[in-house]
């Protein structure tokens, strides 16, 4: 008997122990230089500027001048979006970015918001910071963190800024708004030295959070943005205060996601699955291998040799339209193969479409933005944040038309706090640009959760 209770007592002491290890597990990093050459003597310039994006007829003759040129190449007949983006309707859409589409009046409404700069470990980080113009009374703005992803920009959360920092409903939550450009990305500078990966943006990002004097905030990332704010909060789990995340393909399969994958489809309610689960998931060749590698080819080649086909994209702004518009289409919903003009507009407005194409195009930023796959994926797949849990409250928003499906079972095995699972109505990859409404209202329900204001 006493045998029995002295290992009972050692077993129970090795669970408690490796429980309370895993609980106290944060991500570990150290600070680095991106700036070209050695970093220089002396103390960090902390400085902030006020940024404007500009153009000029120079730029704008330039581009004329590349489009004019382009060598139209014809589409296979009956192949819609089903090769790639359809060269017919791609005169259409390089016709009205010729002749009607207005950069100057584009600009303006990219400068509606205020901009800034500050140079952190080496490079400049450009960020949105918009505060809201009335907060009620006795009640404090909340301050977010949003982080876009690839072929994205910070321009992705126009729509969604004004609903969080002016909310119409008196009950909601007053946000205020911080969107940087991931290094590399926009108006951000790219690192000039090579390593820098998730983890480093989500660094960077969190000084400069500091910078801004916010010692705890909230944070919502999709596509990068996802990993970039997770690893935010792997790494100051009591600064960031809630994650709230509409992309979670999962890092680290385990033995729940293999088990689910093999009985899922005969056995739903063991793994939790409801029915749309069993619609993305099975059959599970189909639904999780095929459909990946047919849309995965553009993340092999950026995530091995990015500088070959970057250079490429970044003389002709053609050829940087269709490579950017292709994923807008597709990733909006995969029923847009089938369409002459991929459903561009169905979802998007052309204005906006264009707009970052133009963003990409005047920062002359593709190929460092591609070079982020390689930083993340060269290093492995086994890379430490992997392995770590996050155990800041997180709210989850599920679209139906995501890229992969991920349902709550597989959510819950890296999110251990996964406070709210929302299965969305409809809406894409690009959620906070197609979606804002239904981003805004999740956004709210989770962050009232945390902030305990409802029940």
């Amino acid at each position: 008997m006493f045998t029995e209770v002295l290992v009972a007592l050692v077993i129970g002491g090795l669970i408690f122990f490796l429980v309370q290890r895993s609980m106290t597990q944060v991500l570990k990093t150290e600070d680095g230089w991106w700036g070209a050459g050695a970093p220089p003597n002396g103390e960090e310039d902390v400085t902030i500027h006020a940024f404007k994006v500009t153009t000029s007829d120079d730029e704008l003759e330039d581009l004329y001048r590349r489009i004019d040129q382009t060598r139209p190449v014809p589409s296979l007949e009956d192949s819609q979006f089903h090769y790639g983006f359809n060269s017919y309707y791609l005169q259409k859409v390089v016709s009205y970015w010729r002749n009607d589409f207005d950069w100057s009046r584009q600009v303006d409404k990219l400068n509606q918001y205020p901009h800034f700069k500050t140079n952190i470990e080496g490079i400049d980080i450009h960020y949105l910071h918009v505060k809201p113009k009335k907060v009620p009374e006795g009640t404090t703005a909340i301050p977010l963190i949003m982080v876009h992803g690839w072929p994205g920009s910070f321009y992705e959360f126009y729509g969604l800024i004004p609903l969080l920092t002016e909310p119409s409903d008196p009950g909601d939550l007053v946000f205020e708004v911080v969107c940087p450009s991931i290094p590399g990305y926009g108006f951000s500078e790219a690192p000039h030295k090579k390593g820098f990966d998730s983890v480093c943006a989500a660094r960077v990002f969190h000084k400069l959070m500091k910078r801004l004097g916010f010692q705890q905030f909230y944070a919502h990332g999709g596509d990068w943005g996802w990993l970039i704010t997770t690893n935010m909060a792997q790494l100051e789990p009591k600064t960031v205060k809630g994650l709230h995340v509409n992309f979670a393909p999962p890092s680290k399969p385990g033995l729940p996601m293999a088990l689910s994958i093999m009985l899922g489809h005969r056995f739903p309610k063991l793994f939790d699955f409801t029915d749309f689960d069993i619609q993305r998931l099975f059959p599970a060749m189909e639904k999780l291998v095929v459909e990946t590698v047919k849309e995965s080819g553009y993340m092999h080649i950026q995530a091995t040799k990015p500088d070959t086909v970057g250079r490429g994209l970044n003389d002709s702004p053609v050829g940087l339209a269709t490579y950017i518009l292709e994923k807008f289409s597709t990733w909006t919903s995969r029923e847009f193969r089938s369409l002459e003009d991929g459903g561009l507009t169905r979802k998007f407005l052309l204005d906006d479409l264009l707009t970052n194409v133009m963003i990409y195009w005047t920062s002359g930023c593709i190929i460092s933005s591609m070079r982020f796959y390689k930083e993340n994926f060269g290093k492995g797949l086994n890379q430490p944040h992997s392995k770590i849990p996050v155990y800041v409250p997180t709210g989850f928003a599920c679209f139906p038309n995501e890229l992969m499906h991920t349902p709550k079972l597989w959510v819950k095995q890296k999110y251990q706090r996964l406070l709210t699972f929302t299965p969305m109505a409809r809406g894409g990859h690009f959620a906070a640009m197609e979606e804002p409404q239904l981003m805004s209202e999740d956004i709210q329900n989770f962050t009232k959760i945390v902030e305990k204001k409802k029940k």
